[in-house]
């Protein structure tokens, strides 16, 4: 075969037939240039993107030398062309009767050999540059490490949800009837986002509408994380600023000078040049909302989750329940106020060199929900659970005093004493003054991190919650613990105190200095749910 597309015009032989072929190594269709080249500038300017700030303090020497930076940018176009054309055609792939196998690679040679039985997730994108094509990307993710994720890209959308079926129907019976769980496929098209488009079977549990993704772009912590990655720049990026808008008859030195305006003035121009600053990130924050929930609908199939998103590459991804291993119900502070909540529903993945990407994939996020919204989604996936109760009654342990006497005596307060007695023996008393008051800032935030610790649990789960200024709130089922560690040292014992740590197929969660009697309540209530509950874990 030299090309996907030959597989659909070939009469003689249904997409069936086709994958039982064993020695019949096949080609993507030449539209797959486009993504190996999409991904070579993704992954560069997914790194170029942190010399922003530098680049916008020295753009007056660039453009100075057009004679460097104009061969170099075209040169870097050729080789990402050349390196997208290469891929391209090393790429190389057969699917069997229980297998698929990619030969991929241009200095890295890879060649994979991926058995369906071992598929957990089934996910198809289409990135916006496939949809006049009628392209896909499927993406096969399974419980193991990163490394033995298949992906095939530029294959025919209606090919790719033929093979998400037919994974299933391949699998032999014997692993069918044991591993199930592991095969996640939807019959259902692709970036369909209403009810009345959906499969007759499945059910709508929630849909965002745009006015819920800006506000979700509005509480989320993007910008927050934008402003502290610019901090090293902020002098430069100032000078910069100040220089062109000199360009315009604006003077920030002369607006900034004390002994030109009065301090009330001072404060006005800075009040508003940080607004306007905040505007213009949080735009930016609304937009990335918009470009990755867009269209979000959240539906269910017999026992699974099917998320779709996306306004540029259309994302669908599928979650069997019995993989679901917790529900982590977040809110910022923004959200707090709002009365918003992020829904996190997260399974089992792999623990591999990968860890971000992993992650990524093991979770089902549900963007910027009313609490109602929330706990019917929550009791959807988890009937008869507490947590609603809990958080209505504040019926939450708390953990130990102690925390915050470990944090501040031994930790914070060192550090001040040794930072405070050399600037006063060095005659800076304004500089000590400010670490005395960044020191009362740190302990009132250890006093929140303490106010929001809580544990409680019920006969079938554990929840506990956390935070600083927001909370988070996680359930999960006893049964689903598969190791608890009992932590505890000689301060912690002679007041009767223990950390305890649950460690899921998702992660890990600790709660520390606690009862030493819960603790090991807790400890031994998961230990008799994982011996005699019968379900499994998967």
């Amino acid at each position: 075969m030299d090309d996907q597309s030959d597989v659909h015009t070939d009469n003689s032989q249904n997409p069936t037939d086709k994958l039982l072929i064993k020695n019949d190594w096949q080609v993507l269709s030449p539209v797959a240039i486009l993504y190996f080249t999409v991904s070579v500038f993704k992954h560069l300017f997914g790194n170029l993107i942190y010399l922003i700030p530098v680049l916008a303090v020295s753009y007056k020497s660039v453009l100075e030398h057009p004679y460097i930076w104009l061969p170099s940018i075209l040169v870097m176009f050729a080789l990402i062309t050349l390196f997208a054309f290469v891929s391209f055609k090393v790429y190389r792939y057969r699917l069997t009767e229980d297998n698929i196998e990619i030969r991929s690679g241009i200095f890295n040679k890879k060649h994979l050999n991926l058995p369906f039985s071992r598929v957990q997730n089934v996910k198809i994108e289409q990135p916006i540059y496939y949809r006049f094509t009628g392209h896909a990307c499927l993406q096969l993710d399974t419980a193991g490490s990163a490394k033995n994720e298949a992906k095939l890209v530029a294959i025919k959308l209606s090919f790719a949800q033929e093979l998400k079926t037919l994974i299933q129907n391949q699998v032999p019976n014997d692993i069918m009837d044991t591993d199930e769980h592991n095969i996640s496929t939807s019959t259902t098209e692709l970036g369909v986002g209403s009810a009345d488009n959906l499969g007759q079977q499945e059910k709508v549990l929630n849909q965002r509408k745009l006015s819920d993704l800006v506000i979700h772009g509005i509480t989320s912590n993007r910008i927050w994380i934008f402003l502290g990655g610019l901090a090293p720049f902020y002098d430069n990026m100032f000078n910069s600023i100040s220089e062109w808008l000199s360009t315009l008859g604006i003077e920030l030195t002369e607006l900034f000078n004390l002994q030109t305006r009065s301090l009330f003035e001072v404060g006005l121009y800075v009040l508003s040049l940080t607004m306007l600053v905040m505007f213009v990130l949080i735009g930016f924050s609304v937009i990335g909302a918009i470009v990755s929930f867009y269209g979000y609908t959240l539906s269910k199939l017999d026992d699974k989750y099917i998320r779709r998103s996306g306004l540029f590459t259309k994302h669908e991804v599928s979650m069997r329940l019995s993989r679901l291993q917790m529900i982590v119900q977040k809110q910022d502070w923004l959200d707090v106020l709002l009365k918003r909540i992020n829904l996190k529903f997260e399974q089992t993945h792999s623990f591999s060199q990968n860890q971000n990407s992993s992650a990524a994939n093991s979770k089902i996020i549900v963007p910027s929900i009313k609490p109602d919204e929330s706990q019917a989604l929550i009791d959807d996936a988890y009937p008869n659970n507490s947590l609603n109760n809990l958080v209505c009654n504040d019926r939450f342990t708390p953990i130990s005093k102690g925390f915050i006497l470990r944090n501040i005596l031994f930790i914070l307060m060192p550090v001040w004493l040794v930072i405070t007695s050399f600037t006063i023996m060095n005659d800076k008393l304004m500089t000590s003054i400010l670490v005395s008051v960044l020191f009362l800032g740190l302990c009132g935030l250890v006093v929140l991190r303490w106010k929001r610790w809580g544990v409680a649990k019920d006969k079938h789960f554990v929840y506990l919650r956390k935070g600083l200024i927001g909370v988070d709130y996680y359930c999960f089922p006893t049964y689903k613990v598969q190791q608890t560690q009992f932590k505890q040292n000689l301060f912690m014992k002679k007041r009767q105190l223990a950390t305890v740590k649950f460690i899921l197929a998702s992660g890990s969660l600790m709660v520390p200095m606690i009862n030493e009697n819960l603790a090991y309540e807790l400890i031994n209530d998961g230990l008799y749910q994982v011996e005699s509950c019968q379900k499994s874990w998967m």
